[in-house]
Order: structure tokens, then sequence, then C-alpha cells
């Protein structure tokens, strides 16, 4: 069974078809260039209805301000880094997740994959994205994917997620090729930038049960 992450929600319908869909986690974005941003109050709301899931705070270079509010709010289980934190960085932010620290890194050739190492082990899990495109002002692969065979070679100790591009026609595939047992998935599940779509998280999912 593949464990999944679906990420960027923003409606308590979003909450209940992730979970309906056997959602692991549940990921809320905090970063206002995004079509998926919500503030802490939000999602508090919509953490609250999360029953099945863990829930994720996704941000981008977060202040101990920022982090604080959504503790507070969310008293999030994960909270995911997004950005360019460094190792110290992930230690400190520690403390404001329930369960621990998902550090994201962008990837699109083999070389990428050293910067995995300096978090093995520091991170409590890592997520493998997409790099963004040139001239891009947010992080991810904006739904680019890439060579997820790259990813099989990958010699770290923490569970890790495949991301970037993913949807329901391309998932099982992806997953082969990286040697992933978890992914994580957000544009690929929506109808529109930040609209998501409970029929295609349900297709996501079929996908990885076949």
């Amino acid at each position: 069974m593949t464990d999944i992450k679906f990420c960027g929600l923003k409606t308590g319908q979003d909450v209940a078809a992730a979970e309906a869909a056997g959602a692991r986690w549940t990921g809320f974005i905090f970063f206002e260039k995004s079509p998926r941003h919500t503030g802490p109050a939000l999602a508090g709301e919509l953490a609250h209805l999360a029953k099945s899931s863990e829930t994720v705070a996704v941000t981008v270079n977060p202040d101990d301000d920022l982090l604080a509010r959504i503790r507070d709010a969310m008293h999030p289980d994960w909270i995911q880094l997004h950005g360019s934190e460094p190792p110290q960085r992930v230690v400190q932010a520690r403390a404001y997740a329930k369960r621990g620290i998902i550090k994201a890194l962008p990837v699109s050739e083999a070389a990428d994959l050293e910067a995995a190492k300096p978090y093995d082990r520091v991170a409590d899990m890592l997520l493998f994205d997409a790099k963004p495109p040139r001239g891009a002002d947010r992080p991810g692969g904006l739904g680019v994917g890439y060579d997820y065979g790259l990813l099989k070679s990958l010699q770290i100790s923490v569970p890790w997620l495949l991301s970037g591009g993913l949807d329901a026609n391309n998932v099982s595939a992806a997953v082969a090729a990286a040697g992933a047992s978890a992914v994580d998935v957000s544009s690929g599940i929506e109808s529109a930038p930040g609209v998501k779509d409970a029929a295609k998280m349900k297709a996501f999912a079929a996908a990885l049960a076949v």
C-alpha cells in the first residue's frame, strides 16, 4: 500500500474527500503566492475536521512567529519546510510540530540527490519535488514532472515521499520507477488551480491500489 499525502486543501469538502480516498496525510499550505494558500485560522478549522489523517502545515522559509501561529491554530502533526531551510532550521522547527518535520528538496538530475545527505536523520521525513521552472515565484515543480527513476538510487535512512507532476495517469508508473512507498499530490487532483476535485482524488488513490 502506497501512502498518500493530498496537499493544498482549502475547504471542509476537500478534507472529507481526501480522507474518503484514504489519505494518510492532509496538507495545508501557508504561502501567499500559492493559489492553495490558507492562513492559520482557516487551517485550524480544516485540521479540526481531519479525523483519520495526519495534518501537515506546508511552509516556505517560515519565521518563528509564523510557526507559532500555525502551532497555536492547528497543532499540526507535521511541519513541511519547502524552502531553502538549512539543517539547523529543521531542528529548530521541530518544536512546533507534534510528530516531526518533512523537508522538501528539489530534483532535476542525479547530482541533486546529494543535497539530501545533510538532512538524513535531521529531518523526520524527506520529500522530493521537481525543481521549479526558471523564473518561477514559488517553490515546487508547479505540476511538472521529472525522471522519477533518479530516486531509485537513494541511500537515506528516513522515510521519503515522491512528489512533482503526479496524477492518476502516471502515479503508478512513477512509484514503480522511483521505488517510492509514499506520494504527495496537489495540482494533479484539481479541476483548476487551488480547486480540488473529489473524483480525481478517488481516481488517484485507485490508481495506486491496482
